[in-house]
């Protein structure tokens, strides 16, 4: 039986999730994904259709530039582009990948948090979780300055303080790089916490809104957040960027700051490299992650 490899781009708030992980009697995005493709490939017997997907985020974390990839029965997606009786005109025209979005995002978007941007045929090597050269999130933050704007409730983080966006970069610059980030990462026994922190910085909207753009390879748990936590920390005065600086070369979990609640992070964007390079980025991280954990990876 031939299969294809399909990657997914879609988008989700994360407000009613319980994380993107599928858990036994819980309401996650990976579980809706999964259900949707079952009902639209499986039949008595076969396996349920599993995806892979570009980063794994945490309950209350939403994604408007999520990736997956799903492995599917090549002659059963072709038969996707054959329309249904009844179907209308523009709809006879869907290439199977479109149809697979149109027909996807039918069932998972009943409940609105959900949207499948499209579907396409991935390229040779592409895998959503090993081929991805960065991953950028955003963290929303209203401060003292800010105007509350109760329809943001779900994205957007308050705190009663006003914060020092000048020192809040300052922070930031000093995070930057290659290094151990054991400070703001919940251990996971046998993992690496090392990471490649390419970009954190914040910025004001027009809207009065700190907005923080953290860019890295990969990130281990709750690291996001924490990064933020530590941000937030030096911006109100309660932490100097010296002892952030010997936290973070400590590389041990600390309690000099916090780890923000979840609703003010949505994954942006997953960036690949170029499709030629796919197959070797990928082989390339999942033999890093092997070496870093001790252990291969399923």
């Amino acid at each position: 039986m031939s299969s294809v490899r399909v990657r997914i781009d879609l988008a989700y708030d994360g407000s009613a999730f319980s994380g993107w992980a599928a858990q036994p009697g819980l309401r996650t995005v990976q579980g809706e994904i999964e259900s949707a493709l079952a009902t639209l490939f499986s039949r008595d017997g076969d396996d349920r259709p599993r995806v892979v997907v570009a980063g794994r985020t945490d309950a209350g974390v939403h994604a408007t530039g999520q990736v997956l990839h799903v492995d599917l029965d090549a002659a059963r997606f072709a038969a996707l582009a054959r329309p249904d009786r009844g179907a209308r005109t523009e709809h006879a025209a869907l290439s199977p990948a479109d149809a697979l979005a149109r027909r996807l995002g039918g069932i998972v978007g009943r409940d609105g948090d959900i949207v499948v941007h499209r579907a396409s045929l991935a390229p040779a090597g592409f895998d959503a979780r090993f081929s991805p050269v960065w991953r950028r999130y955003e963290y929303r933050l209203a401060d003292g300055r800010a105007p509350r704007d109760p329809r943001r409730r779900h994205d957007t983080l308050a705190v009663r303080d006003t914060l020092d966006l000048d020192a809040m970069n300052t922070a930031a610059d000093a995070l930057l790089g290659l290094r151990d980030f054991g400070a703001f990462c919940k251990p996971r026994e046998g993992a690496t916490t090392v990471r490649t922190l390419q970009q954190y910085e914040w910025r004001e909207t027009n809207d009065g809104v700190l907005v923080a753009t953290v860019r890295a390879d990969a990130f281990c748990h709750s690291m996001v957040r924490s990064l933020v936590g530590a941000a937030i920390a030096v911006g109100r005065g309660a932490l100097s960027v010296e002892q952030l600086v010997a936290a973070r070369d400590e590389a041990v979990r600390t309690s000099l700051f916090p780890v923000v609640a979840p609703h003010g992070l949505t994954l942006v964007e997953v960036g690949y490299p170029p499709d030629h390079e796919l197959a070797a980025r990928a082989q390339q991280t999942r033999a890093k992650r092997e070496i870093a954990d001790g252990a291969p990876l399923p």
